[in-house]
């Protein structure tokens, strides 16, 4: 798989999620995927999902920087959004607040099969 092949994949997931087309995750997730080490596998990625949507209602995926190294992916994420509730352990309620995620992909024949996440916690405290 070339670097434009994976990145374009990669391009789709993320229209998915922002589709929330749920029934489609399974053409870009693998059924044994993991999330920071945790196996989650198809059922369980796609149930984080759900509930990042339920908790963040106008959650919207932007790519700021992609880069692409088969069978890698590096992306980070903007997010300008108003999680309901304490989000990351903090009292958000509902505030607008901008944040970035900086994530790395591991795909196996062309489904992600490992994420590792970390999320830009000190900028939405700088918010609050």
């Amino acid at each position: 798989m070339t670097r434009t092949d994976l990145a374009d994949i990669y391009r789709g997931y993320i229209a998915c999620l922002n589709a929330q087309d749920w029934p489609r995750l399974g053409q870009f997730v693998d059924e044994k995927a993991q999330h920071n080490d945790r196996p989650l596998g198809l059922a369980g990625y796609r149930a984080m999902l759900e509930q990042d949507f339920r908790d963040i209602p106008d959650l919207h995926f932007n790519i700021r920087l992609l880069t692409s190294d088969p069978p890698y992916i590096a992306c980070r994420l903007a997010f300008d959004c108003s999680p309901r509730g304490i989000f990351l352990g903090l009292p958000v309620n509902g505030k607008k607040v901008c944040f970035s995620e900086n994530v790395f992909y591991e795909f196996r024949a062309g489904k992600i099969v490992q994420v590792w996440s970390v999320i830009d916690k000190a900028a939405i405290e700088a918010q609050l």
